[in-house]
């Protein structure tokens, strides 16, 4: 349990991280942690010139690269989730699927990245 609370904590100080770099960056941010039923869960959701970006946040404190716990699965699972939040908001227009992963404390910002 003490763990599974660590790994929430870090994860939640990563959003954080995620966050304050996308606004530095200039997106606008339109949702945190979206909830998408039986589908699963966008971390963020945020505007850049006119496209929506539907953003996964991965990071790892150990010496593993967290770029590979976004496997095809969690990708269909936030592109499901990203079309989910389209019908449900009405919105038809450009998105992004992107990814940000944080290693030893430094942020890289991939976009478009899909199966």
């Amino acid at each position: 349990m003490r763990h599974e609370l660590n790994n929430t904590i870090i994860g939640s100080q990563n959003e954080a991280k995620a966050i304050a770099f996308l606004i530095a960056e200039g997106f606008q941010i339109i949702e945190q942690n979206y909830y998408a039923r039986k589908l699963g869960e966008i971390d963020i959701i945020a505007m850049q010139d006119g496209v929506l970006h539907f953003i996964e946040v991965k990071s790892a404190q150990a010496d593993f690269d967290p770029i590979y716990n976004f496997t095809p699965s969690k990708q269909r699972k936030v592109i499901n989730s990203a079309y989910y939040y389209m019908k449900e908001k009405g919105l038809d227009m450009v998105f992004s699927i992107d990814l940000i992963v944080i290693r030893w404390g430094e942020i890289e910002f991939l976009e478009n990245v899909t199966l």
